[in-house]
């Protein structure tokens, strides 16, 4: 990324931390100082493609996935072959991309109960 911004430091996001506008992200440098950025809450987003969001009835024990959301059924729209679930989460909204069969077999409708499971290897960070 090109940028006219002379200031330029690698280094690794160790927290977040939410507010109402502002967010605050912690970043520790290469040399091990650390440097926090206060930034709008709206460019913290995490970014994951609907086809990587699985749906489960309720929680799964002993699986690797370690992102597993709690929320409701919003909406469902299958077609020939897939289905569309949008899910609300604490925090916002998530689409489902899974086959109309799984919908079928796992009841879902607006109003159930679900969970969201997502690898972490399948999440993206986004700014603003």
């Amino acid at each position: 990324m090109s940028l006219s911004i002379r200031n330029q430091l690698p280094g690794t996001v160790t927290s977040v931390t939410a507010g109402e506008a502002m967010s605050t992200v912690k970043v520790r440098l290469q040399g091990g100082q650390d440097i926090t950025a206060a930034i709008t809450t709206d460019a913290v987003k995490a970014l994951v493609k609907s086809t990587e969001v699985s749906l489960a009835t309720g929680p799964v024990e002993g699986i690797s996935i370690r992102n597993q959301l709690a929320g409701t059924v919003t909406d469902v729209a299958t077609g020939g072959a897939m289905g569309s679930v949008k899910v609300s989460v604490e925090g916002g909204e998530l689409t489902a991309a899974i086959t109309k069969d799984a919908v079928e077999a796992l009841g879902l409708t607006s109003g159930s109960s679900v969970v969201a499971l997502i690898k972490s290897t399948e999440v993206s960070l986004a700014t603003a």
